[in-house]
């Protein structure tokens, strides 16, 4: 049964920008050293495209997971966004690893399996994240 869903768009041409401020920490303070190595060994010399999708995964997964608990107390008062990354298997199919406190709280709260699905094209990059809550038998 669906517990939750959540949708993200970025804009590309607003998140280089923001990229590119040569001051700013915010591509370490967001992507896990297995997101920014993906990235960074894409063919693809435009970094862009490949971090703000991800950070669309990021922000649709934190709102699938509030919309799963609608009604409750939020398990987090606030989310660190390196403990939710984005992976991807053999096939290069995507899927979210959480970590630390996310990890844990989302454990606690019982909730199954969370589905992603990414998309990019020019200057658009979005993100549709499920999340599942067990049927009770």
């Amino acid at each position: 049964m669906i517990g939750g869903i959540g949708m993200d768009v970025v804009d590309v041409t607003g998140f280089r920008e923001q990229l590119s401020d040569t001051a700013s920490t915010f591509v370490q303070g967001t992507f896990t050293p297995g997101e920014r190595d993906r990235v960074e060994t894409r063919p693809s010399r435009d970094q862009a495209p490949h971090l703000a999708v991800r950070f669309a995964a990021k922000e649709a997964f934190i709102k699938a997971w509030s919309t799963a608990n609608t009604g409750r107390i939020p398990a987090l008062k606030s989310v660190d966004m390196r403990e939710i990354e984005v992976i991807h298997d053999a096939h290069g199919r995507p899927a979210l690893r959480l970590h630390g406190a996310v990890h844990d709280a989302y454990l606690s709260q019982a909730l199954g399996e969370v589905h992603l699905s990414l998309s990019h094209d020019g200057d658009v990059a979005a993100a549709f994240v499920v999340v599942e809550r067990p049927s009770n038998g």
